[in-house]
């Protein structure tokens, strides 16, 4: 059937259902194009609402392309943190550098944006909210495939059949492990782990970051803008995965209080401060790569397909444009051909971004003395040496978007 047949003969035929899981970043994504093509789209999310605040990220590139063909850029770019200054300091506190943002991360100014993860999921969620049914408080117990379709059993209890599933549930994806087996399979650790939180700001930042390091340690505080609160990050080699801290919190606060324990500067404060937040965010730093992303009517994307890690700063660039690649592969192919499609077109724009995590923000937590050595020096040739970019990475619009197919 061709393209325009397929597509107008949509008001004839039942509309495909799909159920996503995950309302994060790419699950909302993902159900504005769906909903676009004439899918009768789904969102549950174990969550009890989109949620709100978290650190602030990056939409760059290809990715722009994205929020502006959605119809929320004017939104993001006034919510646009614009990051003045990045200061990295030694380990006593004293100043190693303070340099355009931009120059570290790739950007470029005045085009690519940086806001509150918070301000992004409101976003995605006000631009599709009224044309999509969204399940708070509940997440996917089992899926079973057949013929007909995808049954699915939800943690609350109800029973549904959808024509096609799709997990947009982050880096631990639960759709990923039913679907495809344990995590460890396709998680690349690569050698760190981080505590973030908010505290007070009590430092007279506004928006600027300052990054204490020393061989395998890093602090790290940032102001959003002139806000009471600014966000702490503690990031730290460790060997191998703490699993027993990962599902407790009284034991990670424990690992990174020892981990930073002889520390100066203001990490005293920041421990004592980690002790008491009711916002700690604990994981490692690390990658999914898998062979494929789909089986049967399931597939994945954004984190649950393809995390490129937050040293690559390119995780919500990757899940808005891997949910744009995703549904225009699904506008007029069942499916087979659609999921083919999809890792046929942006498994080259994955890969090249999640390639990146040796370069810019990676660079910037040396684990030995000798590292840190060269870390600094390049800091301090970058004051005079490195311009501004004007185009940015290559790998962040290594991608060129489809127009998007006719509306049904």
């Amino acid at each position: 059937m061709t393209r325009k047949r397929l597509l107008s003969s949509v008001h004839t035929t039942p509309r495909r259902t799909a159920l996503i899981s995950g309302a994060s970043v790419a699950g909302p994504a993902l159900a504005f194009w769906l909903n676009r093509y004439g899918f009768a789209v789904t969102v549950v999310e174990k969550a009890g609402s989109t949620r709100r605040g978290g650190y602030p990220v990056d939409v760059r590139g290809t990715a722009l392309e994205v929020v502006r063909r959605m119809g929320i850029l004017p939104r993001l770019r006034d919510a646009h943190i614009d990051l003045r200054r990045l200061t990295f300091l030694d380990e006593d506190g004293g100043v190693v550098a303070s340099i355009d943002p931009h120059t570290v991360t790739g950007g470029v100014a005045g085009q690519d944006l940086e806001v509150r993860r918070g301000d992004l999921t409101d976003a995605l969620h006000t631009a599709v909210r009224d044309d999509v049914e969204f399940l708070f408080d509940d997440s996917i117990d089992t899926l079973h495939q057949s013929g007909h379709g995808v049954d699915v059993t939800f943690r609350g209890g109800g029973r549904r059949t959808f024509d096609l599933v799709f997990g947009a549930d982050g880096l631990h994806s639960h759709t990923r492990e039913l679907l495809f087996g344990p995590e460890n399979q396709f998680h690349h650790y690569l050698g760190y782990c981080f505590a973030g939180f908010t505290l007070r700001n009590t430092f007279g930042l506004s928006h600027e970051s300052l990054i204490w390091t020393t061989p395998g340690r890093a602090a790290a505080l940032y102001a959003a803008g002139d806000h009471d609160d600014v966000h702490a990050l503690l990031n730290f080699s460790h060997p191998e995965p703490p699993l027993d801290a990962f599902r407790n919190p009284a034991a990670q606060r424990d690992l990174v209080a020892a981990v930073f324990a002889d520390a100066g500067w203001e990490v005293p404060g920041l421990l004592a401060a980690l002790r008491d937040a009711d916002d700690l965010f604990f994981d490692v730093v690390g990658q999914i790569r898998m062979p494929r992303w789909s089986n049967g009517r399931v597939a994945l994307v954004g984190d649950a397909a393809y995390a490129p890690s937050f040293l690559t700063g390119q995780g919500s660039s990757l899940a808005l444009v891997g949910a744009y690649m995703l549904a225009a592969a699904l506008a007029d192919r069942d499916h087979t051909a659609g999921f083919a499609a999809y890792e046929r077109d942006t498994r080259a724009f994955v890969t090249a971004n999640q390639e990146q995590v040796g370069k810019g923000d990676a660079a910037l937590f040396p684990t030995t003395a000798r590292a840190l050595e060269q870390r600094n020096d390049m800091l301090r040739a970058a004051l005079t040496s490195m311009p501004r970019s004007t185009t940015g990475r290559p790998a962040h619009t290594a991608l060129t978007l489809p127009e998007p197919a006719p509306v049904p």
